[in-house]
């Protein structure tokens, strides 16, 4: 039977890190983060990544895996995070997943998406085109093929862009139609995944509050640390969240009120994004973080320790 593990999975700024470091404690479980960005060194306050005290309280794994002009995908989280469950068990200790990437969460789950493998040839000619051309270039070709998979990928994510575009163009059928049907198959874990639901009004307000807090905290300086390290305009870092829209800020293009709001927008845009992926996720079971807060531990609690039990009501 698979080894079970607990699941927390909702948008941006739903309240993930404070109750998952609460049900950690209650658990005596070990956090593996799946966050896309937080596994970017350098990028903390930004990425909302759990400060050193948090991590001090519970250990977590999958943060701090590259620098931020690394690339990374999906399989080598998969590798990486496996062995950190396997070591966490083999501790005699529970796992809590935690995030807002919902392919990493599927990948980790169901395996990786069986997705045709890469064309060498085709992928030379996309990147050549996005070289000549410029990445919105290609994103635009790749809206018309594929709207769906335009809509999750940046602008200026040269890498997924192509990818995207290969598939297509391999297999006459979109990247995000073979990414709809993965995981209707046996899982690689017996996990219960319990999604945070908050009003979109509500998440409107903790995300603006949020972005202050963060440039409160430093968000700027750390912002400024990594401009001073010269990171390419088409590094990883500059496609996350906030940071292309910060450092405009730092090299004065832009003043700060502009970059806030359009960091709240993408940000509000992106918490859309995440919430209709976890909706079409049949397993997720939806609670609201304040009112059902011990209601999720008792459930998480009881799926870990019961010998067999049914996964709780709720599950859509």
């Amino acid at each position: 039977m698979p080894a079970r593990i607990v699941c927390l999975v909702g948008p941006t700024a739903s309240g993930k890190t404070s109750l998952a470091l609460e049900l950690a404690a209650r658990l005596d479980a070990e956090i593996v983060s799946a966050d896309s960005r937080q596994i970017y060194r350098g990028l903390d306050i930004g990425t909302a990544k759990p400060t050193a005290a948090e991590r001090a309280r519970v250990p977590h794994h999958g943060l701090d895996l590259v620098d931020p002009d690394q690339t990374f995908d999906v399989g080598r989280y998969r590798a990486a995070m496996l062995d950190a469950i396997a070591d966490v068990h083999a501790r005699g200790r529970d796992v809590l997943v935690v995030g807002g990437t919902g392919l990493y969460l599927r990948a980790l789950l169901f395996g990786l998406c069986p997705a045709p493998p890469r064309a060498p040839r085709l992928r030379a000619l996309l990147h050549a085109w996005a070289a000549r051309e410029g990445p919105p270039a290609l994103h635009r070709r790749l809206r018309l093929v594929d709207e769906t998979a335009a809509a999750r990928i940046h602008g200026n994510d040269t890498v997924r862009i192509v990818r995207a575009l290969e598939v297509a163009l391999l297999t006459g059928r979109r990247l995000s139609d073979w990414q709809r049907t993965h995981g209707f198959r046996d899982a690689t874990f017996d996990a219960l995944v319990i999604g945070l639901a908050v009003t979109p009004p509500h998440l409107a307000a903790r995300i603006a509050t949020r972005a202050d807090a963060m440039l409160a905290g430093g968000w700027l300086d750390e912002v400024r640390a990594l401009v001073a390290r010269g990171y390419p305009s088409d590094a990883p870092v500059w496609r996350t969240l906030g940071y292309a829209e910060m450092r405009a800020v730092v090299e004065d293009r832009e003043t700060l009120a502009v970059a806030r709001a359009a960091t709240v927008l993408a940000t509000q845009r992106y918490a859309k994004r995440q919430r209709t992926w976890f909706r079409h996720e049949t397993a997720v079971v939806w609670r609201d973080p304040d009112v059902d807060r011990a209601r999720i531990a008792d459930e998480m609690t009881a799926f870990l320790h019961a010998s067999r039990i049914a996964k709780p009501e709720g599950a859509e």
